[in-house]
């Protein structure tokens, strides 16, 4: 998956919106590993796709295996919340459908992601550096 550093054209928009996002597992149950790993990133990828953005990274924890780091280029459109419960959604009823017999141990009631989610802007400047160049708007131009 390659990262993109461009600002991307919409309609009338031009944008560059990462976002850093963590899903854990109800229970913290140590599931995500494997074909499991894959599916919830071609899933992810194909949601963010229809939605015009770009799943440009997701690695499940290595050694917990118990939550999956994604890193997203949003699309000014889109709304974190929105987008995250999507994913969460339609991975969570795909993963219960497709490895029902693997999970049952683990997971009685259709559920796979505890509620809630970890969103984080990230990318580009440091924080000290875009508050300098806001507060020297006018002085350089």
């Amino acid at each position: 998956m390659a990262i993109v550093t461009r600002l991307r054209s919409f309609a009338h928009t031009v944008a560059l919106i990462k976002i850093h996002v963590v899903f854990v597992t109800k229970y913290r149950h140590p599931v995500i590993h494997g074909d499991i790993e894959d599916d919830i990133k071609n899933l992810t990828m194909n949601i963010c796709q229809k939605n015009d953005c770009i799943l440009e990274d997701a690695k499940a924890d290595l050694g917990a295996n118990d939550h999956i780091h994604l890193l997203i280029d949003l699309a000014p459109k889109v709304s974190v919340s929105r987008l995250c419960n999507t994913i969460k959604t339609v991975t969570s009823r795909e993963i219960k459908k497709r490895y029902a017999e693997e999970l049952k141990p683990y997971y009685w009631k259709p559920v796979f992601w505890k509620r809630g989610f970890s969103a984080i802007s990230s990318g580009g400047a440091p924080l000290s550096v875009l508050k300098q160049y806001i507060e020297n708007q006018g002085y350089d131009d």
